[in-house]
């Protein structure tokens, strides 16, 4: 958002300094375009103000003159009229405003010197106060029209001013010189409220090009978006293709390593000559285990990103799931002299669960706990209720931890914290994001607790929903009162069985 708050302010900045107003060129036209129209609007209420005007002055001048003058009056109108309609039939990528704007100030000279013209009829006190209204109207009508263009509305107000001063030539008198005085101000004060009206169109006009803008951006943001959901959506299609492929591709081979290595280590058809070998081909087995391993948990987090991962639901005894898999690791925790501490409530119910998933979820765990133990170290497996009614499996291990500005590298795909890659065997860097994406599919929280030097918890629970509560008991009818609901049964029982014996 700063880039582009500064790319709009060095752009408006570089509109200003090539625009003749001291807003950008866009304003410039816009200013313009609302004078015309403004103008272009007003032509018939002028022309009926004019032949009004003209009609009541006959009463002090003669009709020939009041004609005559209304006549000028009509050619000035017309002529701003066809100017303005003449600018806005034009292209505006086409249009010099500075020529444009010019040509209007002219014009607006033009009309108010006709309408300044009335003071022909100002030779009695009565058309005198007459004509002094008139200019009052025409200077309020002219600085509203010209508002957006401030050079326009000055150049329309000069003639009028300098037609109500004119009066106190034919006329000293104290009544004149106050009616010419309030004229002028009624003028003045028609020029600062035009000011105020030009000031609010050029707040329009940058709150409409801010919207403009903004809207320009959300299209561009969507059109980026799009294209690269189409991008990400061809990428995971090609992904998924290419790991089905290669899951086959390397799975036909590695069960070949697998087996003959197995037969060579195992001696299976006499002893090596060289005692050598048969490390090799152990060698080989577990490098091979090592790989298939890698290719399974790339496919199952691939399942699970592109949601493809089906669970096959079943009742599980949760205590004994995670007892059955800390059994399966208890090897490698002794032969590095590592201590398990199990608080595990036997009297929990079952749990609705992918049996396959579950496993692998506590397996993952356990594994980890294990590898990133140092020898001696001691690890604690719970596993219980939790407040909301679910049940939790938590597992800590006392390992060198996590910094926790590495918390969200260890859950991304192949990331590794620098502690443990020091400290540890390596790992494929799979195992958390399996962890939660599965998880996630049975709708429980997965949280990652550590801080270094004191060790790793990961807490994974699972909602009371999935808990299977225990059916009450059946309430049988006693010996005493025997039920009659179910004597057809035994009717058609005793029926089938003399059909049988007949």
């Amino acid at each position: 958002m700063r880039r582009r708050e500064v790319a709009r302010e060095i752009r408006s900045a570089r509109e200003k300094l090539t625009s003749t107003s001291g807003l950008e060129r866009a304003f410039d036209y816009e200013l313009v375009r609302v004078y015309a129209q403004y103008r272009s609007g007003a032509v018939i209420p002028l022309a009926l103000l004019g032949l009004a005007i003209a009609g009541t002055s006959a009463l002090w001048v003669p009709p020939l003159i009041a004609a005559l003058w209304g006549a000028c009056l009509m050619g000035a109108v017309a002529l701003s009229m066809f100017a303005t309609r003449r600018f806005l039939a034009q292209d505006p990528e086409a249009v010099t405003v500075s020529l444009w704007r010019r040509y209007f100030m002219v014009c607006e000279v033009v009309q108010s010197t006709s309408w300044a013209l009335m003071i022909l009829v100002g030779t009695t006190p009565g058309a005198r106060t007459f004509v002094l209204f008139g200019l009052v109207i025409v200077a309020a009508v002219a600085t509203m029209l010209a508002a957006t263009l401030p050079a326009a509305a000055v150049a329309a107000l000069i003639p009028l001013n300098v037609a109500a001063l004119s009066l106190l030539a034919l006329s000293q008198d104290m009544d004149t010189a106050m009616l010419v005085a309030m004229t002028v101000g009624g003028q003045i004060f028609f020029m600062g409220l035009a000011r105020r009206v030009y000031a609010s169109t050029v707040g329009a006009l940058k709150s409409q090009a801010e919207k403009d803008a903004i809207f320009g951006e959300l299209e561009q943001a969507k059109a980026n978006s799009d294209e690269a959901r189409r991008r990400a959506e061809e990428a995971n299609l090609a992904k998924s293709r290419f790991l089905a492929t290669m899951s086959h591709e390397l799975r036909t081979p590695l069960n070949a390593i697998l087996g003959f290595s197995e037969v060579m280590k195992n001696e299976v058809f006499g002893a090596h000559i060289a005692p050598s070998y048969k490390e090799y081909a152990s060698d080989i087995h577990d490098s091979g285990l090592h790989l298939l391993n890698l290719i399974n948990e790339i496919l199952d987090l691939s399942r699970i990103e592109a949601g493809r991962y089906e669970l096959n639901e079943e009742a599980i005894q949760l205590g004994y799931a995670v007892d059955e898999c800390r059994h399966m690791v208890g090897l490698r925790a002794r032969s590095k002299g590592q201590t398990f501490h199990e608080f595990i409530d036997d009297t929990l119910p079952r749990l609705w669960a992918d049996e396959r998933a579950l496993r692998q979820i506590v397996l993952n765990l356990l594994s980890n706990a294990v590898k990133f133990t140092p020898p001696g170290g001691e690890i604690t497996i719970k596993v219980g209720w939790t407040s909301s009614g679910g049940q939790y499996v938590s597992v800590r291990d006392s390992g060198p931890g996590i910094p926790e500005d590495e918390l969200g590298t260890v859950m991304s795909s192949f990331g590794r914290g620098s502690l443990a890659i020091k400290t540890a065997e390596q790992g494929s860097g799979l195992g958390l994001p399996i962890v939660k994406g599965l998880v996630d599919l049975h709708g429980g929280n997965f949280v990652l607790k550590s801080k270094p030097r004191e060790g790793t918890e990961v807490v994974v629970t699972f909602p009371a929903s999935r808990v299977m509560d225990a059916l009450p008991a059946l309430d049988l009818p006693s010996e005493e009162t025997p039920d009659r609901s179910i004597e057809p049964i035994a009717e058609v029982k005793r029926g089938r069985a003399a059909a049988r014996a007949a």
